[in-house]
């Protein structure tokens, strides 16, 4: 009696990784696809009456590199159960890339398992004994496959390295307040949208509101977080910080966005890296092998004003008790003996209330002095100081203007006279030529035609060249501009030449910090400061100049 012929119950697995869809290669990229795997393989098993499919397994989009795939785990599992005990792959390439762990599930853990492994290409087939000396071949076929993995690997790392350092974004997804442009999927372009929150986000800390505020706020009107307004958008979007089924802002998003270099232009790739293809954890890189491309993109917000929200951040940022604003002097108002800043206290006494601000050093620890100034005196004399100092800052802009456009019309003069002399040795040079060539003409060197040509050619360049003089003076007026190095900052100190109050706003643009020393005295330190003593001092030497001038005539 012929004993029972064993039926084993089959796997067929299917892989298809991201680089194998994207193959440019037509031909290749179809005989890769799912569908004609699984075609290949139910074609192959149709006439095998001892093999029965149980299931087909398709890991689409996952690299051969690691054996962490979805479908690859969910087979194993049916392995473990005992559901599976035969697996038919396309070829050994489609099982897996990594040269140990292929080599160990098909050497070892199959073999000890009683799992039968078939890879139809490579003609393998561990359950036929008559070509059990081809197994030796697996191990090599495994490692090219490996060497395959990291080859590809390699160039698509030092391909992406390439494109960030030329300024193309190569992320899945784009930062909130900018999408990829339609014409190139490589740059970034504003999200009217998300934009304008953003833009209002940085305003909003600038005038004063605490990050917990912004975020409060942008949940009060109903602003869709990062994530809620990507899937809005139908991009299969995930975050590891969604907490709940509907993901809301918090003070930490508001971070995250208003201290992000990219708002200002400033494109920065390849921060975090992995130690190789097979290894997945990721590594941060040092800062100086970050990809860095400064004006890559349109800004959203001026690189001045992300400079003051990073300044505001990085000093007292509470809020008043119940209130979503931040105390006018808070952060900027600082001890001028030993730089603690300066803290503000209320005080109630006989029923009337007292609100001043002393060193946080003395009222903590007791070093220092209490450095004890009233709030409205504080106010006053920053107000009054700022007003004197915007004065002299203008009064100088304006000495250093004047100063340099008597220096470009100097210039503009000497440019003048340097470009009507070129044009005269020109014409005369012209006149020259005309008289040799008659001379030519005469003397029949030059026959009638070729003289007529010649002369109405001069006769141009010459008219051309006069009317190059003519026009000088006009090019002068239109080619002089002005010389001196950027001071748009400027305008925000003019606009507030005539103020009248202390706000919130107007403190972080224009102040840096006040000193404020023991006896009350003040001493207010412009966010220009080094600019503006810079001007002062230019300011002075024309003015020094200009006297000297005048004593010498």
């Amino acid at each position: 009696m012929n004993e029972a012929r064993r039926i084993y119950k089959a796997a067929i697995y299917v892989r298809l990784s991201k680089e194998d869809g994207d193959a440019k290669d037509a031909k290749k990229a179809e005989s890769n696809s799912i569908s004609n795997q699984k075609s290949l393989i139910l074609n192959f098993l149709k006439d095998k009456e001892d093999i029965e499919v149980v299931s087909v397994r398709e890991d689409d989009g996952y690299s051969g590199a690691t054996f962490e795939r979805p479908a690859f785990q969910l087979m194993m599992q049916d392995v473990q159960n005992g559901l599976v005990d035969c697996i038919v792959v396309k070829d050994l390439s489609r099982f897996g890339r990594e040269y140990i762990d292929a080599g160990r599930y098909i050497e070892r853990l199959f073999p000890a398992m009683g799992v039968r492994f078939i890879a139809i290409n490579d003609n393998y087939d561990s359950a036929d004994s008559s070509r059990q000396s081809d197994e030796i071949v697996i191990p090599f076929k495994n490692l090219i496959n490996d060497a395959y993995c990291r080859d590809i690997s390699i160039k698509i790392r030092s391909h992406l390295e390439v494109k960030r350092q030329n300024g193309e974004f190569v992320g899945n997804y784009c930062v909130y307040g900018y999408r990829k442009s339609e014409e190139n999927h490589n740059r970034l372009e504003p999200d009217e949208y998300a934009g304008h929150v953003v833009q209002d986000m940085f305003q909003w800390v600038k005038n004063g509101m605490s990050l917990d505020a912004v975020s409060k706020k942008l949940n009060s009107l109903g602003v869709l977080s990062p994530m809620e307004y990507k899937l809005s958008n139908g991009e299969n979007y995930k975050c590891s910080f969604k907490k709940k089924d509907t993901c809301e802002w918090t003070p930490t998003a508001v971070r995250r966005i208003v201290t992000n270099p990219i708002y200002t232009g400033m494109l920065v790739q390849g921060r975090v890296t992995t130690p190789n293809h097979k290894v997945k954890t990721q590594i941060q890189k040092e800062a100086d092998e970050w990809a860095v491309v400064e004006n890559n993109h349109e800004a959203l917000v001026w690189q001045r004003d992300f400079d003051i929200v990073q300044r505001l951040l990085a000093i007292d940022m509470r809020t008043s008790p119940g209130q979503d604003s931040i105390y006018t002097m808070s952060g900027i108002a600082v001890c001028a003996d030993c730089g603690a800043l300066m803290t503000r206290k209320v005080s109630t006494v006989s029923g009337k209330k007292y609100v001043y601000y002393l060193c946080s050093n003395h009222k903590k620890f007791k070093r220092c002095t209490s450095h004890r100034i009233r709030e409205d005196v504080l106010e006053e004399t920053v107000l009054s100081a700022l007003r004197e100092l915007i004065g002299q800052l203008l009064d100088a802009d304006e000495v250093i203007r004047q100063a340099g456009e008597m220096q470009n019309r100097r210039i503009d003069i000497q440019k003048m006279e340097e470009r009507i002399q070129a044009n005269e040795e020109e014409i005369n040079r012209y006149n020259r030529m005309l008289v040799s060539l008659y001379e030519d003409y005469k003397e029949g060197i030059v026959d009638k035609k070729d003289f007529q040509l010649i002369k109405e050619n001069f006769e141009q360049k010459k008219t051309i060249a006069e009317q190059a003089i003519r026009n000088l003076e006009k090019e002068a007026e239109t080619a002089a501009q002005e010389r001196d190095s950027d001071r748009s900052w400027i305008e925000e100190y003019r606009k507030n030449r005539n103020i009248s109050s202390l706000t919130r706003s107007l403190v972080v643009n224009l102040i840096r910090e006040v000193r404020v020393h023991e006896k009350g005295n003040l001493e207010v330190v412009l966010d220009c400061d080094d600019k503006f003593q810079s001007m002062l001092e230019q300011s002075a030497r024309i003015k020094e100049a200009e006297r000297a001038e005048r004593m010498a005539v």
